[in-house]
């Protein structure tokens, strides 16, 4: 009977140790708090580079933290670009691996969130959902000023409280709010921070809807830009040089054609205004963070959907595979995170699922694809990869390396094809296709390529009429003609916003 107690009081002491060691694990898992961008692109950030905009708070995190010079998305097969970006970031896998429009996710794709909550956090949302609701209800267990879509005024947001059961009728939305998007988001965000008691590690994710347009914000930061001194880009042109596919698209309707140097500055100025306030909402949060002690115990990680054209190449939107378009900022900061390092390293939004669970210590699930940032950045290991593809729709592929960059378009069969070396070139001003002189690199482009289409279960064969796959219709012939017009108008009240 004495040695049954003794073993007994061993058994629930070891139990005891156990508890108490996963709890010392638990209380060891740093929050992480992700703040995401819509339609910014990586070269408008301060301190990487770009002196004409203003942005303090995303200054401090690149100072303080590791920046990616090459993060990318992959691209899309429909239109609204951010929905398959977030759905590759929310599942880890690629573009041919998931719904490619992004409008839902595959319930066998364990996303992100769910990841953490598994892994003992607390998931919270704020601001922008894309890609339909039932996936946001497999993914998060608490949330607030939740928007189902893909873009909205600026104000007056159609916004949820977080609902367990998932239901979100009409007649469950919030009153609208007079504060704007990035207001109102940034005051959810603080609020979960006030709350928030340490009981669990949290992982928030604030995606903002800024700097999408419409470009609102109020008036004290557009007054902060003179438009007379915004710089033109290097790429700037009246007209694309062809038909990429895509030229007819609500983006591009924000300027008129041929674009104007005028209206480009003026664009620019109000992109850069809306960068400008949603940075000043970000500096809201991690000052709180700060008050309440938790910024040494948090990863902050700071990215973008997508990026934007805003008159580069001719084009205002980003339903197109230049850099401009598909290169995102991305910031880590945060315990073990070294300070003030840039890398060129080529990687993958999606990339962001592993490393997120590296770091905190979460196994992953089988479905997540991407590559773990973590040894890069606290290790500085080499390169994470040495090649990248990209796509958009069934009319333009493009492949890159860390010098070189190819993209191909076939629009109803004709076919043009683009040789960039990025690293003389960054801008993709000058075209050496047809350049014999470059022959062999455009062959090796062309070979990495198609290498790259078959490793990513692309369809598309490259050597095929129409290169094999259906013909996706333009975003304007496929929805409703009311909701054509309807954007139309929001475009033209955009143009005469900026007095054009």
């Amino acid at each position: 009977m004495r040695r049954f107690f003794h073993c007994t009081l061993l058994v629930l002491f070891c139990l005891g140790c156990s508890g108490e060691q996963k709890e010392r694990e638990r209380q060891q898992q740093p929050n992480i708090l992700f703040l995401f961008a819509d339609d910014q692109r990586q070269s408008t950030i301060n301190a990487l580079g770009n002196t004409e905009v203003i942005t303090p708070n995303l200054d401090q995190l690149v100072s303080a933290g590791t920046s990616f010079n090459h993060a990318y998305i992959m691209g899309a097969m429909n239109g609204a670009v951010c929905a398959p970006s977030r759905a590759m970031l929310m599942t880890g896998r690629a573009l041919f691996n998931i719904d490619p429009t992004g409008n839902t996710i595959d319930k066998a794709h364990i996303t992100l969130p769910k990841t953490l909550e598994q892994g003992g956090y607390h998931t919270f949302h704020v601001g922008k959902w894309h890609n339909g609701r039932p996936a946001f209800k497999e993914s998060f267990i608490d949330g607030s000023k939740i928007f189902f879509g893909g873009m909205h005024r600026q104000y007056r947001v159609p916004t949820y409280e977080f609902n367990a059961a998932g239901a979100y009728s009409e007649s469950q939305l919030n009153t609208p709010s007079d504060k704007h998007s990035s207001e109102l988001y940034a005051d959810a965000g603080i609020e979960f921070l006030e709350q928030y008691d340490g009981d669990k590690p949290f992982f928030m994710y604030m995606a903002f809807q800024a700097p999408h347009d419409p470009r609102e914000m109020p008036d004290e930061y557009l007054a902060m830009y003179d438009t007379a001194r915004i710089s033109l880009p290097p790429n700037f042109m009246a007209e694309h040089p062809f038909d990429n596919g895509e030229i007819d698209i609500r983006d591009e309707w924000l300027a008129g054609y041929p674009r104007t140097k005028a209206e480009v500055k003026a664009n620019i100025a109000a992109y850069y205004a809306m960068i400008t306030h949603l940075d000043a909402q970000i500096g809201r949060v991690l000052q709180k963070l700060e008050e309440k002690g938790l910024a040494e115990h948090t990863i902050i990680v700071y990215a973008g959907d997508n990026g934007l054209a805003v008159g580069q190449h001719g084009l205002m939107g980003k339903q197109n595979l230049y850099e401009h378009s598909i290169n995102v900022p991305l910031i880590f900061k945060g315990p073990g995170i070294p300070a003030g390092r840039q890398t060129d390293a080529l990687v993958y939004l999606s990339d962001l699922y592993p490393t997120f669970c590296d770091f905190v210590g979460i196994d992953l699930p089988k479905t997540v694809e991407g590559k773990s940032l973590k040894p890069h950045i606290t290790k500085q290991s080499p390169a994470v990869r040495e090649s990248m593809f990209y796509a958009y729709k069934n009319f333009q592929r493009a492949a890159r390396n860390d010098q070189w960059k190819i993209i191909k378009y076939n629009v109803q069969d004709e076919f043009v094809t683009q040789l960039f070396h990025l690293e003389q070139d960054p801008y993709e001003i000058k075209n050496l296709a047809e350049n014999a002189a470059y022959a062999e690199q455009l062959a090796g482009m062309e070979t990495l390529l198609v290498e790259l289409m078959q490793a990513y279960n692309d369809e598309a064969n490259l050597d095929a009429p129409s290169w094999g796959v259906p013909v996706l219709p333009a975003w304007k012939d496929k929805v409703d003609p009311e909701v054509v017009k309807h954007l139309r108008g929001l475009a033209e009240e955009e143009r005469k916003m900026r007095g054009f």
